[in-house]
């Protein structure tokens, strides 16, 4: 079997540009900034967006066996569209999600990171990915990568890039590619 490189540069690329500005990432550089500890916090976010992600994944490969192909187009589609959207819209933090002090930096991570990914749009693009690709392991490797692409500089530096990062364009640019991508699914544009 041939690795599906596609499946999963695009899925690097596009959680990669998402993730920049989105709650998990802005849960990594307080992490950063609360710990101050950069090793058990990647090994934190490599656990927790791991776990999601296969089940994420999990489910939008599922999906495939359930919906015929005309309606996954759509339902792809359509969702890729509303990713384009809610990818515009700023994320912010809440307090409580840094509420688990007693399980140590590695468990307070994990714990952490996995119930912010919860419902969030990395994870939502996770699940179209994988339905759209038919990759579970390419899909989840590269969704896995972009959000360590996005997030580990956001723990080793911090703050310190925070403010110079062009959250915006970043987005817009994250935005674009998940518009492209819903087109392309309901037009059947690069379709097998």
């Amino acid at each position: 079997m041939i690795f599906p490189y596609e499946a999963f540069l695009m899925s690097t690329g596009i959680v990669a540009l998402a993730e920049i500005g989105d709650k998990t990432q802005l849960l990594a550089f307080m992490l950063a900034a609360r710990f101050r500890r950069p090793w058990p916090i990647i090994a934190g976010i490599l656990i927790a967006t791991l776990a999601n992600h296969a089940f994420a994944g999990a489910v939008g490969t599922w999906v495939t066996t359930v919906l015929g192909p005309d309606v996954l187009r759509w339902v792809l589609g359509l969702s890729f569209i509303a990713m384009a959207i809610w990818t515009l819209i700023p994320d912010k933090l809440d307090d409580d999600e840094l509420s688990t002090p007693k399980l140590g930096v590695l468990g307070t991570t994990i714990v952490a990171f996995f119930l912010a990914e919860m419902g969030d749009k990395t994870q939502v693009a996770t699940v179209a990915l994988a339905a759209q690709y038919n990759a579970l392991i390419a899909v989840v490797a590269g969704t896995t990568l972009g959000m360590m692409i996005a997030n580990v500089p956001a723990v080793v530096v911090g703050d310190r890039i925070a403010h110079r990062m062009p959250v915006r364009l970043i987005h817009c640019i994250a935005a674009a590619l998940f518009a492209v991508l819903g087109i392309a699914t309901l037009t059947g544009f690069g379709m097998d």
